[in-house]
């Protein structure tokens, strides 16, 4: 494995737990930490005498500078490593676009201040653009560090249904992400002590829409599962090649763990803890899925159809 795969793998990991730390500032409360200032906090580069919020909110900012430090450093190693017109390369520089859309938009929830206790509509549609290029980005890491691996080029020449059936399961997964993250926001905003006081809460034709989701999104969750489970078993059937065949394993046993820890988050109230696990294990799906996409829908090897024409029987003239 190249020295670019290997940064690209951790860089994704690193990614994944900057996410989390997200999440824990959205669920604590910990937004308006550092005030309506982006990117000093409370107008000061170190403050003085910061507070917990303070720290989670100067913290988190902290390890999405150097996120965006590690894509920088991503991008500029596969254009010197890669040769022109590399996947690696575009994937790389992709990354880093998604990379900076995520500290705007982070920085427009801070300004604008659609943190902490605000129930706006601007806030939910910020939180499901938030959840979605955070998708975006986290793809392509993910084909970034594919490619660099030695991951084939995809084609969607030839492939029969199978690029529609991936298409339908991607797009699921990305409305099923925006109503995860408006629903996460709506258990932060409007918690609840007891499982029959949220069902009579959500149930409330006056509730707040982050409440009346709560109820869709389970319903979006089960459609979309039995989607991915769809896509994965199809895959095996028509591209039965070993690392499809494990891919498609490994997205059929994170889509059904995902299922068990939306069980249990519901049940136990969304805990914060809950909360980050569930939302790893989405992120785990939507990257395992990803790149059974592209193993499944791989470009077929010039080689690989010479070999096969060479040894293609020939009709014998009887």
């Amino acid at each position: 494995m190249s020295r670019v795969a290997k940064f690209a793998w951790g860089l994704l990991a690193y990614n994944l737990l900057v996410i989390a730390w997200g999440a824990y500032v959205r669920a604590s409360g910990s937004g308006a930490g550092c005030g309506a200032h982006w990117p000093l906090c409370n107008g000061e580069v170190l403050p003085r005498a910061p507070g917990v919020e303070m720290l989670v909110e100067l913290s988190h900012r902290i390890t999405s500078g150097l996120a965006l430090v590690g894509g920088l450093a991503l991008a500029i190693a596969a254009h010197r490593s890669q040769p022109r017109g590399s996947l690696v390369r575009r994937g790389a520089w992709t990354a880093f676009g998604f990379v900076c859309a995520e500290a705007l938009i982070g920085a427009a929830l801070v300004l604008f201040e659609l943190v902490a206790h605000d129930k706006s509509m601007k806030r939910g549609l910020s939180m499901a653009l938030h959840l979605t290029n955070t998708f975006f980005l986290l793809a392509a890491l993910a084909l970034t560090a594919f490619w660099a691996s030695g991951g084939s080029r995809v084609s969607l020449r030839r492939q029969g249904a199978l690029p529609w059936v991936f298409g339908v399961a991607i797009a699921g997964m990305l409305l099923l992400g925006a109503s995860g993250a408006v629903t996460a926001l709506g258990d932060t905003l409007f918690p609840v002590h007891t499982l029959s006081e949220g069902l009579a809460a959500d149930l409330s034709h006056g509730a707040h829409l982050f409440v009346r989701l709560r109820v869709l999104h389970p319903v979006i969750a089960t459609a979309v599962a039995a989607l991915v489970l769809a896509a994965s078993t199809f895959a095996r059937i028509l591209r039965p090649s070993p690392q499809v065949r494990s891919l498609a394993r490994s997205v059929s046993m994170l889509v059904l763990a995902q299922m068990v820890a939306g069980v249990v988050n519901v049940t136990l109230l969304a805990p914060v803890p809950m909360q980050l696990v569930h939302l790893l294990l989405a992120d785990a799906v939507w990257i395992a899925l990803v790149l059974l996409t592209a193993s499944a829908l791989r470009a077929p090897d010039p080689s690989e159809a010479k070999n096969a024409s060479l040894v293609a029987p020939t009709a014998v003239p009887s």
